[in-house]
């Protein structure tokens, strides 16, 4: 196998949006399924930080990773 970096750093950016995505799907669930407020709000709080990570994340890693011209 080479030494070419690109392969798991794909993997990388590739299991981070699959884990905000699973993490804002445990947040609707727990919205969903929330009788009283404040787990509703936890369930707010977490769909929103896992939105917020599918969004930044994956691009600070690609900016961080980026090949220097």
């Amino acid at each position: 196998m080479s030494g070419d970096p690109a392969r798991p750093r794909w993997l990388a950016i590739v299991a981070t949006r699959l884990a905000g995505t699973f993490g804002a799907i445990l947040g609707v669930v727990l919205l969903g399924r929330a009788h009283d407020w404040p787990t509703k709000a936890l369930g707010v709080a977490i769909v929103a930080a896992a939105l917020f990570m599918i969004a930044t994340v994956p691009r600070a890693l690609a900016r961080r990773w980026r090949t220097p011209e």
